[in-house]
């Protein structure tokens, strides 16, 4: 996720700064000896180029939610968290390759694109991948999760980053301190989804008058799912209870549910589109797993 954020950030200074025409001017390599040496050597003289150091990472913890999503598959069901929130601590400096001369100062050229990187950031206030990327597609494998998500910003905090002192010192010794702009991506954690345990298909509702001495009336809440023999489900299956007179369907996922069905024995009925129908005795309550139905291709 985070490499996806990376070439995006690379395609927004791209697409909006002009004196940015080419990907080797704009790396996420540590800006120490090496990245000098590597624009020293590889980029034309009295170009420029862009660092973007990501320097640390944090949870947000004011975005936490306990939040879940329930889904089910086959006759299982799974909870998906909320997803946790990343803050990505980028850290960009310019550097320019520009001779001095008395009328040309190569700081004033960094400067100059610093200005520019501050102005499209905060011109787009939250980064939306598919608006960014605009007529162009989105790379290959980039995250659904985040193509249309408005991912928050935090551009130059009056905080600054507390320990830039000791990022630069560590970047090499005799190298002059460079002005950065720090800024703070907010990216999703997607977590994945967690076994919740078997869906409910059963349940048994007694119905009495208070203080009558008479046998209870019983009602039955069943479910079950509706699939082919290798254990694909099949929507849109119409399920009846013949005795009772009571039709259902299946969802998306293959299930079906009568919500009150008495006790006893009964003929149930399904029929899909494109498969032979089953017919087959039901007695309720049973064990759930005898509430599926297998249905054959015609």
């Amino acid at each position: 996720m985070i490499d996806h954020l990376d070439n995006m950030l690379r395609h927004l200074f791209l697409s909006r700064i002009g004196q940015l025409t080419d990907e080797a001017q704009i790396r996420f390599q540590p800006p120490d000896d090496a990245w000098r040496t590597y624009v020293s050597s590889n980029l034309p003289p009295g170009s420029n180029a862009l660092n973007i150091y990501l320097a640390d990472l944090r949870e947000n913890r004011k975005l936490r939610s306990n939040e879940r999503v329930r889904s089910v598959s086959n006759g299982n069901a799974f909870e998906t968290p909320a997803p946790r929130r990343l803050d990505c601590h980028y850290l960009i400096s310019a550097w320019s390759l520009a001779v001095t001369t008395p009328p040309i100062e190569p700081t004033a050229d960094e400067h100059a694109l610093l200005y520019q990187v501050i102005q499209v950031l905060m011109e787009q206030d939250t980064l939306v991948p598919r608006e960014i990327y605009g007529s162009d597609p989105l790379p290959a494998g980039f995250p659904p999760e985040i193509a249309d998500a408005e991912l928050p910003t935090s551009i130059l905090p009056v905080e600054g980053f507390v320990k830039l002192s000791e990022f630069w010192t560590t970047m090499g010794n005799n190298h002059r301190w460079k002005p950065v702009i720090y800024l703070v991506v907010t990216l999703p954690v997607i977590l994945g989804a967690q076994f919740a345990g078997p869906i409910v298909t059963t349940r048994i509702t007694e119905f009495r008058r208070s203080a009558e001495l008479v046998t209870a009336e019983l009602w039955v809440q069943i479910g079950g799912m509706v699939q082919t023999a290798g254990g694909a489900a099949i929507p849109g299956a119409v399920v009846d209870i013949l005795e009772a007179g009571l039709r259902t369907g299946t969802d998306s996922q293959g299930h079906y549910t009568f919500p009150r069905v008495p006790t006893g024995t009964h003929t149930l009925r399904v029929v899909a589109v494109g498969y032979q129908p089953a017919i087959q005795q039901l007695v309720v309550p049973d064990r759930p797993e005898n509430y599926d139905i297998i249905l054959t291709s015609l």
